[in-house]
Parts: C-alpha cells; sequence; structure tokens
C-alpha cells in the first residue's frame, strides 16, 4: 500500500459540554470559545492507519472539515506518525449535515489523489450518527466495513479484518482501496513524546476552500443538507445526599448496608 487516508474530526472537548447552544435560526451548534478535541474513535483509525506505515511505508495524510483555528487538534494527530494533513475550511461548509460533509471529504479524498485505504472512527461523539463513513465510500463508489474490531495487514494489498456484529463477530477478507471505520476494541492509539510534538510543527497542514475543490455550493452547507437538528439538551446530573445519624457503629452498619444495595459490596 502507498497512500492511507484518514478522515478525523476534531470535536467539541467533552470536558465544555456545558457551554454548547445552538443557533436559533440555523439550528446548528455554537461551538466558539470551546477548546476542540480528536474525536476519541478517531485515535484508532490513525493508530490502524500508521499500524499500515510501520508495515509497508505507506504514507498517511490526515482529511479533516473543520474550522481553521482546529489545526492544533491536527497536530495532535501529527504528533502520533502522520506524514501531513488537510484541512478542508470553507464559510460555505458551515451547517453541512452527513451528507453534505460526506460530499466534501470525498472530494477531498478524490483532489488528495491515488489512495489505498480510507480509515475512519466508527462515529462521532457529538453526533453519533455513525453515518459518514458509508457516505463517503458510497459516494467514491469502495467497499466500506464498520465496526471493525481486528486489521491484519497482509501484502501486498489485502487486509484481514474482524468486523463485530450483534451477536459476536464476523471475519472477512479485503482488498484495496476500500474504507474501513474502527471501534475502540481495534487497537490502542500510540504514545506520543514531547519531542514528536515538536516535530509535528514541522508537518504540512494544507487549507483548502470550496474553490479548490469545486463542490456544488447547493449540495453542502445549510442548503445542501436534507436533515436539520431539532434541538439540543443537555442531560443534567443531579446527586442526592443521605444523612446517617447515630453511633459511629450505626452510622458503619447503615453505610455498608446502602453500599450492599447498590452493588458495591
Amino acid at each position: 500500500m502507498e497512500r492511507v487516508i484518514v478522515c478525523m474530526k476534531p470535536v467539541p472537548d467533552p470536558k465544555h459540554w456545558d457551554r454548547l447552544k445552538m443557533d436559533p435560526e440555523t439550528k446548528t451548534l455554537i461551538r466558539d470559545g470551546i477548546p476542540g478535541a480528536i474525536n476519541p474513535l478517531d485515535k484508532h483509525a490513525v493508530e490502524a492507519a500508521l499500524q499500515i506505515k510501520d508495515a509497508c511505508g505507506a504514507e498517511v495524510v490526515l482529511l479533516s472539515m473543520a474550522p481553521p483555528f482546529v489545526a492544533p487538534v491536527l497536530r495532535e494527530a501529527l504528533a502520533m506518525g502522520a506524514d501531513r494533513a488537510v484541512l478542508l475550511s470553507d464559510r460555505v461548509f458551515a451547517g453541512s449535515d452527513t451528507l453534505a460533509t460526506a460530499r466534501v471529504l470525498a472530494q477531498g479524498v478524490r483532489k488528495i489523489g491515488g489512495f489505498d485505504l480510507i480509515c475512519c472512527g466508527n462515529f462521532t461523539v457529538d453526533g453519533s450518527t455513525a453515518q459518514v463513513p458509508s457516505q463517503v465510500a458510497e459516494l467514491l463508489g469502495i467497499p466500506n466495513v464498520m465496526h471493525v474490531s481486528v486489521m491484519e495487514y497482509q501484502q501486498p494489498q489485502t487486509l484481514l479484518i474482524t468486523q463485530q456484529i450483534e451477536h459476536g463477530h464476523t471475519r472477512l477478507e479485503g482488498e484495496a482501496p476500500l474504507l474501513l471505520s474502527f471501534i475502540k476494541e481495534a487497537n490502542k492509539p500510540r504514545y506520543v513524546s514531547f519531542l514528536e510534538i515538536l516535530e509535528a510543527e514541522k508537518r504540512e497542514i494544507a487549507i483548502w476552500s470550496n474553490e479548490d475543490l469545486g463542490v456544488e455550493e447547493s449540495l453542502i452547507g445549510l442548503d445542501g443538507s436534507p436533515t436539520k437538528m431539532a434541538d439540543i439538551l443537555l442531560r443534567k446530573k443531579k446527586r442526592e445526599g443521605l444523612r446517617l445519624e447515630g453511633s459511629p457503629e450505626e452510622i458503619a452498619q447503615q453505610l455498608a448496608d446502602k453500599m450492599y444495595q447498590m452493588g458495591i459490596l
């Protein structure tokens, strides 16, 4: 294999989800001022691509559609060992649903050029639709396997794939080109050292607008999105306090009883 493309998405840091808001007119999330992070499953996609690189020297290219300020998030993935990154960023992409997003990503893949494998996370934590990978594969006309828990590289263009299914798993054999979507059981993302972080600062992040891609504007952004978000609801957790009274021995017994009822003991 000569080139592996990883589609990855910077998402709002889950630690700050209480600050998420929705634009009342466009029904899109307002992420301004919220730190970004790599979508957790995308790290497993990057690791899978790097395992291919370790095995045969393939080039690993990161591809993301996001605003320019997420570049530091891409740097983190570059520090893992990816060779370069392409950021698709344009105001006309704003408000894209999964289908419109897939159209932009697919065109980005075409512009990057020849590839053997596309790696994706199975879903993103800010949407959890698990639709984009399949849509990208369909638009590119290549096979797609989701819920990948094991990937084994076989020379020269063959992969042995274990796919998680509802009541177990199935074993598949795939030949390039194809798209795989990974779950967290697929691998353990590698440790990134401080020196690798510094080295990542030297690697290329190209920024392409829609002028570079040439996607029909009626097919992207809000106008090209057949689905719309209705609302955003953040679940609030409340803790219930319990006061234990009595002698130290009685309080200890009450505490032990409660812990037993809760299944802790």
